[in-house]
């Protein structure tokens, strides 16, 4: 966290982050301590940030933000988020693989599909301390789908291929993964550098750009 980040949970307003509770509500903590800095920046509303609807936020904020904070959220200001057609495949994908009948895991289908829409790596948007939290959430909530994933290739590279799949289509050109010029951008390491955004443009296609 950031000096002001710190301040604000020293001060009551940002919910603490703590792994050793429960893991859900971690993650909660994590993005809505995100969406709490976009908001007092004005760069999203609540549910913009998220990516829940006003119901849904009124519902997981007081197990997780003191009275302060849920003030700056600005609710009764907001209305439900719009998602365009990118953010509708993503969370089409990631309820396809939730838990039935988990509203958690319905929830971290919106909110990971919004959230992926940010520039940075996929476990950095949700604001988590690493991508194992990353990967123990989706084995939680998404198995199947996680399971998927068996050469640890990097989680927005690994939905924009299923998504690919799913049309019939390649983001690839080269005949496997290993002889690949751009392997590194699929399987580097994550560790702080910046992922590569996957943009959906013209219906089914799929491009990357900086």
């Amino acid at each position: 966290m950031s000096a002001h980040n710190d301040a604000c949970v020293r001060a009551g307003q940002y919910p603490t982050i703590e792994p050793e509770k429960g893991f859900d509500e971690h993650v909660l903590a994590c993005v809505l301590s995100c969406a709490l800095k976009e908001v007092e920046d004005g760069e999203a509303t609540a549910t913009e940030s998220t990516g829940l609807s006003l119901a849904e936020l009124r519902e997981v904020l007081p197990r997780s933000l003191s009275a302060t904070a849920m003030a700056i959220f600005a609710l009764e200001d907001v209305s439900d988020p719009e998602p365009g057609m990118e953010e509708e495949l993503l969370r089409g994908l990631l309820l396809a693989h939730a838990r039935p009948g988990d509203p958690a895991s319905a929830r971290f289908a919106k909110i990971v599909a919004r959230r992926a829409l940010r520039d940075d790596h996929l476990w950095q948007d949700l604001g988590l301390l690493n991508r194992a939290e990353l990967n123990r959430l989706l084995a939680i909530h998404f198995p199947m789908l996680a399971a998927g994933n068996t050469q640890n290739m990097k989680w927005k590279k690994y939905f924009y291929r299923k998504l690919c799949e799913a049309e019939g289509f390649s983001l690839c050109t080269a005949p496997n993964c290993r002889e690949c010029s751009d392997f590194d951008s699929c399987f580097g390491p994550e560790d702080g550098e910046c992922e590569e955004r996957v943009t959906l443009i013209q219906g089914p296609l799929f491009v990357t750009s900086p």
